[in-house]
């Protein structure tokens, strides 16, 4: 069972996404906050798997509530951005903070089902286009790459990996893309995020664009 954990200051959408998310058999709602102070305590009481999280929110904003959460090794869980897709430096940080990825508060009820589904197996993270030309537009803005030393550590066929896990593919998408198992796909992205100190997908995808090891022309537009 898929336990989540729904933040919003907003009380209808908390409802909105409760009742569709309630409704399927592997998953539960196991609680919700109105601020990202509530978010942390109720992370600690309930022990979610995914936490949806809102960026605007009294109190506590979303984006240090996911870095006080991710920072927290007593917590396990995922968290999703929820976003009106603004474009705003702030869904980037939550990236770059470790969050898994986001989705737009007016999306499809299969996408939120689907969105929770994935994160909580920790892949596919950032395979909808959307999230794919947030990625491109910020990429884009950096003229200066970081260069990584923990990249260096990659073998050749880990670098082919890592470009397409910018690109936003699947495990499944690269093993057909290398002709390899799905399942040693899934092990050459464990062995990068080890190398690379990454502990999540999103996070990998940000290092690879500030790195410069990855451009956006991978991207769609």
């Amino acid at each position: 069972m898929i336990r989540v954990l729904l933040v919003d200051d907003q009380r209808l959408v908390r409802a909105g996404f409760r009742s569709i998310l309630d409704g399927e058999d592997d998953i539960t709602v196991v609680a919700e906050a109105a601020d990202g102070r509530e978010a942390l305590q109720a992370a600690h009481d309930h022990h979610p798997d995914v936490v949806l999280m809102d960026i605007r929110m009294p109190v506590l904003d979303g984006l240090a509530a996911t870095r006080h959460l991710l920072e927290d090794p007593a917590v396990r869980a995922k968290v999703v951005i929820l976003t009106t897709f603004d474009l705003d430096e702030d869904v980037y940080g939550a990236l770059r903070a470790g969050a898994s990825g986001f989705l737009v508060k007016d999306t499809e009820p299969e996408e939120l089902i689907h969105a929770v589904r994935v994160v909580a197996r920790g892949d596919a993270l950032l395979a909808p286009s959307i999230t794919r030309r947030l990625i491109a537009e910020f990429a884009a803005r950096s003229t200066r790459p970081a260069p990584s030393a923990a990249l260096d550590r990659l073998t050749d066929r880990e670098r082919e990996v890592l470009t397409l896990v910018a690109a936003g593919l699947s495990n499944d998408e690269i093993a057909r893309e290398l002709t390899l198992s799905p399942a040693t796909a899934k092990t050459h992205v464990s062995r990068i995020m080890t190398k690379t100190g990454t502990h999540d997908r999103a996070q990998l995808v940000v290092l690879a664009y500030e790195s410069g090891a990855v451009t956006p022309r991978w991207l769609a537009p």
